[in-house]
């Protein structure tokens, strides 16, 4: 019977297995629904100023956009359903999982608590259609490009509420307030968003509003959450899931049009703080401002004065953690507003403050009254990035290129740089580049065949840090063989290469460079180009002199860095004639083994060998003529037969050769 009486009273029909008392089945619009019996049942047609509130188990029928009756403290989670009807397929996001229910014309949306998602996806995988009333289409998230900056500069009045208010309320306090704090995401969100969307967010920023961007996620392990709300006590670990809800949020942020340079404040409520708590919550912090930077927002964190305002100002001059560019601090009653005794006024001084002054009020402007909580915001936003950064490579430099931002009064232009394709994500990271207020720099004794990420920032006078800007330089590799490792004097060898891009695929229809030097000098100079093919392949046919290192290289082009091979040595041998006359003679006659060296090599020195047995002895020592001739004239004392070969040693040019064998046979 109590199961039917809820029913009831929310305007639906509910069924199921009441008398175990344990689950019941909710219908709506032709779609059922198991969930436990102790769940509430609220219609959204019935009651439309009700607040959907994710801290409490129930189940929400309809959507409302109308002024909602939320309370002002906006943390909290529990688990629940929202049923309504299906206009938009709208994605999941952490803490909120969706599904389409086309047939029916019906999009469920499953909230839980951090770490519950399974239970969620067990209570949607009860729902069943038995009705059907199928929409026809249903419209896509339209992409949003984002646009808006949270917050710009903002010295004034702002409040935060639960809930986004709708267009009437906005437009009722508008003369009263100039920012508002809005929660778009966060595992640990209490209320609904119905009226949180593009469209919002752009009417309200042409009206003049500023925003105050909060996630609401993962809270301190000291805190009065429960243990599945809570961050990890291990400081490593906190600070990779502070990196995690980084992300997420800066993905809610995009989808409703916030841009780069945005500042993203993660509400982290009260906690009685210990050492080791307190070390999880910076490192938290730490995670969640690195991976914001990383993506070009700002850090920044919303607590109360006494826990992380003290913390926080307490390790303000720590190396050891990534300070929050904002702080948004909560103490009620404290005067003079934008002050707090626990957050020193030589903290956060750059316009870098906000003030949660009085909480939990309810006020009425313009004749519409809601809860909320009053702030003073002194805020300015960082500058915007370089324009136009592009780099042009080299042979083993890279110059780059930029435009800087007009309109604000600029410190220095920062430029940073990591091998690879992933520019460093902060201005501590990565190597030093370019610090300087021009518009052009040449970086020099780049590495070979390797690719290098830039970013850049810009910081203004005051120090504040844009969003970076990127660019990237890929590297390049040549391969460079030769058709034989020799060849003789006269004749030619093929020297050929293979060009590809780092990032993948060959280089094709790029010029490429056959470099050569002699194999005793020390320059190189270009000998050849040609243009790579579209496999990225070159080859150049060559008729060296001497012996020549062969290197083929590529000069770099814009986003590409040039590269220069490995080195292929060709050597060159002399061509050797012989001629041995007579072959045979008599005991006591003589023979002249003769012959030219090509090119001439005139007085060094050719050497007359005779095989005995399996090696070669000495015979005999000639000096070369003008011409490269040499001649020995031979006399055995004894008959036989003899074999003698002419060898020339190398020298800094040419490889060493030697003649064939000759027989001289004595009788």
């Amino acid at each position: 019977m109590v199961t039917l009486a809820l029913g009831l009273i929310a305007g639906v029909a509910a069924a199921g297995p009441a008398a175990a008392e344990e689950t019941r089945t909710v219908s709506y619009r032709g779609y059922q629904v198991t969930v436990p019996s102790d769940w509430a049942v609220v219609d959204l047609a019935a009651d439309p100023t009700a607040c959907v509130r994710f801290d409490r188990p129930a189940v929400y029928l309809g959507r409302s956009t109308a002024q909602a009756n939320c309370p002002a403290d906006a943390a909290g989670r529990s688990h629940g359903l929202v049923l309504e009807p299906l206009v938009t397929a709208t994605p999941s996001t952490p803490g909120l999982l969706r599904r389409v229910v086309q047939d029916a014309g019906v999009l469920a949306t499953a909230y839980y608590e951090p770490g519950a998602e399974r239970a969620a996806a067990d209570v949607l995988g009860t729902g069943r259609v038995v009705t059907k009333s199928r929409v026809a289409q249903v419209a896509q998230p339209a992409a949003v490009a984002p646009s808006i900056v949270a917050t710009g500069t903002l010295k004034g009045e702002a409040f935060d509420a639960c809930a986004a208010p709708p267009q009437a309320t906005m437009d009722a306090w508008k003369p009263d307030f100039q920012g508002i704090g809005i929660y778009i995401s966060g595992g640990v969100r209490r209320c609904d968003q119905p009226n949180l969307t593009p469209d919002w967010v752009t009417t309200n920023a042409g009206k003049g509003w500023q925003f105050l961007l909060i996630d609401v996620g993962l809270q301190a392990p000291c805190s009065t959450f429960s243990a599945e709300k809570k961050m990890s006590a291990v400081p490593a670990t906190a600070l990779v899931q502070g990196k995690t809800a980084a992300a997420n949020a800066v993905a809610a942020a995009q989808a409703l049009g916030f841009a780069p340079r945005s500042s993203i404040y993660s509400d982290i409520e009260h906690y009685t703080s210990t050492a080791a708590c307190k070390a999880a919550v910076l490192s938290y912090a730490s995670g969640w401002t690195q991976e914001l930077h990383a993506r070009g927002y700002q850090g920044g964190v919303y607590g109360s004065a006494s826990s992380v305002g003290a913390d926080f100002a307490s390790a303000f001059t720590s190396t050891a953690y990534t300070r929050p560019d904002n702080l948004w601090f909560a103490h009620w009653g404290s005067t003079p507003v934008g002050t707090s005794r626990f957050v020193p006024a030589t903290t956060w001084t750059n316009h870098e403050r906000v003030h949660q002054y009085a909480g939990d009020v309810t006020e009425t402007h313009g004749g519409v009254s809601m809860k909320i909580d009053r702030n003073y915001a002194d805020l300015t936003a960082p500058p915007p990035p370089v324009t136009n950064f592009s780099v042009t490579g080299g042979s083993s430099a890279a110059t780059l290129r930029w435009t800087k931002p007009a309109g604000i009064t600029l410190g220095q232009i920062m430029i940073r740089t990591a091998v690879g394709s992933t520019p460093p994500p902060l201005v501590t990271s990565g190597t030093s580049v370019y610090n300087g207020t021009a518009s052009l720099y040449t970086m020099t004794r780049l590495a070979n065949s390797a690719s290098y990420a830039f970013r850049a920032w810009v910081k203004d006078s005051t120090g504040k840090v844009s969003p970076g800007a990127d660019v990237l330089l890929v590297g390049t590799k040549a391969t460079a063989t030769a058709s034989g490792a020799w060849i003789t004097y006269g004749g030619s060898v093929t020297v050929s290469t293979t060009v590809t891009r780092l990032d993948g695929g060959p280089l094709s229809g790029a010029p490429i460079v056959l470099y050569a030097k002699a194999k005793n000098a020390t320059a190189y100079t270009a000998v050849a180009t040609v243009t790579s093919d579209a496999n990225g392949v070159a080859a150049s046919v060559q008729k060296p002199g001497v012996s020549t290192h062969y290197q083929w290289g590529y000069n770099g082009a814009a986003g590409l860095l040039g590269t220069r091979s490995a080195v292929a040595l060709v050597e060159v041998r002399p061509g050797i004639s012989s001629y041995l006359t007579p072959a045979a003679i008599k005991l006591g006659a003589s023979s002249n083994f003769y012959g030219y060296l090509t090119p001439p090599h005139q007085g060094t020195k050719a050497y007359l060998q005779r095989k005995s047995g399996t090696s070669w002895a000495a015979a005999g020592t000639g000096v070369l003529s003008a011409n490269g001739k040499y001649s020995f004239v031979i006399n055995p004392t004894a008959k036989g037969t003899y074999t003698y070969r002419v060898v020339w040693l190398a020298d800094a040019d040419h490889q060493g050769t030697q003649t064939p064998s000759k027989v001289l046979t004595v009788s």
